[in-house]
């Protein structure tokens, strides 16, 4: 194994930018609670750098990219046995081993991060530490296999997934929605206002994230060359493109442009641009961040009409521009800009081919993650003392309070 001393400095950087996009999160979804409410976000969101960093150690990255089954790895690698030296079945990796794990863990922190948005304000911490392990284990770990693992079924098939767009953010998406569907709705949703508390701390944490997902997209380059450009320059192009695009949506109808807004709407084309950043380029980056923006804006709106509440639009951005990426890539992926794709997409001349297994590995994650993410809540609802949810009470006086037996803001005590 040669490796490379140029890929290792910059997968580190990437490693080090994708762990405070967590952070990032969870200023990103604290600034969008009730002030009551803050702590408790936050604590969700930083908990799964601890936990999920000892579980991936532990079993999760073992699970993930170890031996050759199609549907999930076995233990060659658990408590990191080999991982050292050893690179997973189908890597010719130019960096050490262990940064390949190190990088990954990253990303199996942040993905069930980012579910807390949707569940925010209403679910109880004990119970949000059994979800978290079980959720990890067996759902991230699972469906990373089939996708990033060259001997996963899905990877196997041909479909493309540079740095998450269906591991990550379809996963997280479709597992919140089964979320709230248990828990219901906050108490007053939807006829009490619950603006935002503190949107000065989403802007940043937007930063934050916008600034992190050059080492979630570029870094997954594994190398510091062209192809890791390309994915950086595609990453910032396609968020700027779906900011402006969700800000004309915005203004079109509603009459004015939120900063909620362009932070909802860069994020959408993050999200969006996530499976496609390595394998296109020219202006489709542009394009799929503008089509991101405007049907993650309009797909916001899907918790009214079926009346399910997602606090802070989970399913609308990241599910909804998770599965707008992943099919656009069917249309945009181009073999000039990475010669390892096997289908191009249609507009390159490759047929329908390449959309048909982008759609069959969507389908598959959605029906697996949703199914798998009911049964765990809806078991721990019934073995848990008290359930998953905090009482009346305990939401109206805060999570901060009743869960963390703190507050964010000393003033308001």
């Amino acid at each position: 194994m040669h490796i490379d001393s140029g890929d290792t400095t910059w997968v580190l950087v990437a490693a080090a930018l994708v762990m405070f996009m967590t952070p990032g999160l969870a200023l990103f979804y604290g600034g969008m609670v009730r002030a009551k409410h803050v702590l408790g976000m936050l604590m969700q969101n930083f908990f799964c750098l601890g936990l999920v960093s000892v579980l991936w150690a532990a079993a999760g990255y073992s699970l993930a990219f170890g031996g050759d089954n199609a549907f999930v790895g076995n233990f060659a690698f658990a408590g990191l046995h080999h991982a050292v030296r050893v690179a997973p079945a189908g890597f010719a990796l130019t960096i050490p081993p262990l940064l390949f794990m190190a990088y990954q863990m990253m990303f199996a922190v942040i993905t069930p991060a980012l579910i807390t948005g949707a569940i925010a304000d209403r679910m109880r911490f004990n119970a949000w530490v059994w979800l978290l392990t079980l959720w990890s284990l067996l759902v991230y770990s699972p469906v990373a296999h089939w996708v990033f693992s060259p001997s996963g079924w899905a990877n196997r098939l041909g479909a493309l997934d540079f740095a998450g767009g269906t591991v990550v953010h379809i996963n997280a998406g479709i597992a919140a929605l089964a979320c709230v569907l248990v828990l219901g709705r906050r108490q007053g949703w939807p006829n009490r206002p619950m603006p935002p508390h503190n949107l000065p701390l989403t802007m940043i944490g937007t930063g934050i994230l916008w600034f992190g997902w050059f080492g979630f997209n570029a870094g997954s380059a594994l190398a510091a060359n062209g192809l890791a450009v390309q994915a950086l320059v595609n990453t910032h192009l396609a968020a700027a493109a779906a900011m402006l695009s969700w800000l004309v949506a915005e203004r079109a109808k509603q009459g004015h442009a939120t900063t909620l807004g362009a932070a909802s709407g860069a994020v959408a084309g993050l999200v969006a641009i996530t499976p496609c950043a390595g394998y296109v380029g020219g202006m489709a980056p542009i394009l799929i961040g503008a089509i991101a923006g405007i049907v993650c804006f309009f797909a916001i709106d899907l918790k009214h009409r079926f009346s399910f509440d997602d606090s802070l639009d989970v399913v609308g951005v990241h599910l909804i521009g998770g599965i707008t990426g992943s099919l656009l890539l069917g249309l945009f992926a181009d073999k000039s800009v990475n010669p390892a794709i096997v289908h191009e997409g249609l507009f390159a001349g490759g047929g329908v081919r390449l959309v048909w297994f982008q759609l069959v590995v969507v389908v598959a994650t959605l029906a697996y993650s949703f199914l798998m993410t009911m049964l765990i809540i809806k078991v721990l609802d019934k073995v848990l003392p008290g359930g998953v949810r905090v009482t009346e009470e305990d939401e109206e006086a805060g999570l901060d309070l009743t869960q963390h037996s703190e507050v964010g803001y000393s003033l308001l005590t």
